[in-house]
């Protein structure tokens, strides 16, 4: 992170208050970097960002057929949903589908990151389940290719089973870069997590939005993939969520997806190119107008686009009154 550059500052009254630096890589499908600010070869964990390219895998292995997974169910196994209703039910129905429960999944229990639903089961003295984390139709979709390749399910959040040695594979493949060069670790869910470049993982994106270098079940699961997420996109966060918003603002031309400690990728697929940032503090509160910013710059989003994506482009800081006092203010110029 030494050459990471300001892309934000937080402004309150006349002063600067506080900054995030970090970095930018916009790349083609076939890794030429086409813009940037910091680092393209900033060493990253990917985090949830990796988790549509996880789910590549899944779907080109005819797992997500053979098993009827709808186009909603797609979408979540490439989420970090916000544990809502729907959410919890299109997971539990995906493990419904593999003769397995809940108790299936190898991630732990939190309350929904959508605050009503999460308060109303406190009301109502419900704990949260496996369901709820955001990760479960993640897990749900491993749980699905170790179905299918009639690898052991009790185990499969190990990094030397087979489904996470398969999407280890994915992953590099679409990223252009051996396997063995990808440092594991391990992600908050208890699965491995990918540390690799952030130019690499923008050449991920842009793969996945235009998959014509690919053979032709990855090409395709890649499509199918992209039309889940495009078609409901709820599925990918939920209605208060940036990467839901940004989809919707776009119509699905842009696809993007977050990951913790300011990570966020995103492609426009069919124009074979991608973008991945990190926010070097791993501060999420300068990320989505970081992504916002670098996206108008790059001319990938209209005006009237911006405009319903303002909320997130200039974040207003409150006080407890909900007095605006501040704001956060992008601060870089895409090179």
């Amino acid at each position: 992170m030494n050459k990471a550059e300001l892309l934000a500052r937080v402004n309150r009254g006349p002063l600067t208050e506080s900054v995030h630096t970090g970095h930018i890589a916009v790349v083609d499908g076939s890794g030429t970097l086409l813009a940037g600010v910091g680092d393209p070869e900033a060493l990253i964990f990917a985090r949830s960002a990796a988790k549509p390219l996880q789910a590549v895998p899944v779907v080109a292995s005819g797992a997500a057929d053979k098993f009827g997974f709808s186009g909603e169910q797609i979408a979540l196994m490439c989420a970090s949903h916000n544990g809502e209703p729907e959410h919890v039910e299109a997971a539990a129905d995906m493990l419904r589908k593999l003769g397995l429960s809940g108790e299936a999944l190898l991630c732990g229990p939190h309350y929904p990151y959508h605050e009503p639903t999460a308060d109303r089961m406190k009301r109502q003295g419900i704990e949260p389940s496996r369901l709820h984390n955001n990760c479960s139709g993640k897990h749900a979709g491993m749980l699905a290719l170790a179905r299918m390749t009639g690898a052991t399910a009790e185990d499969y959040d190990s990094p030397d089973h087979p489904v996470q040695q398969t999407m280890l594979r994915a992953v590099a493949g679409l990223a252009g870069m051996p396997h063995d060069r990808i440092a594991l670790g391990i992600d908050g869910c208890g699965v491995p997590v990918f540390g690799l470049p952030l130019g690499q993982l923008a050449r991920a994106f842009a793969a996945l939005g235009t998959p014509d270098r690919l053979d032709e079940r990855q090409a395709n699961a890649c499509r199918s993939i992209v039309k889940a997420i495009r078609s409901y996109p709820k599925y990918i966060a939920g209605d208060d969520r940036f990467d839901t918003h940004l989809i919707r603002a776009t119509g699905g031309r842009i696809v993007g997806k977050m990951g913790a400690e300011g990570v966020f990728a995103a492609t426009v697929p069919g124009q074979n190119a991608a973008l991945a940032v990190k926010i070097a503090d791993g501060s999420a509160r300068a990320l989505y107008a970081v992504v916002v910013e670098a996206l108008f710059q790059l001319q990938w989003l209209e005006p009237d686009e911006l405009a319903v994506l303002e909320p997130f482009h200039q974040p207003p800081i409150r006080n407890w009154s909900g007095r605006q006092v501040g704001s956060i203010a992008t601060d870089f110029r895409l090179v």
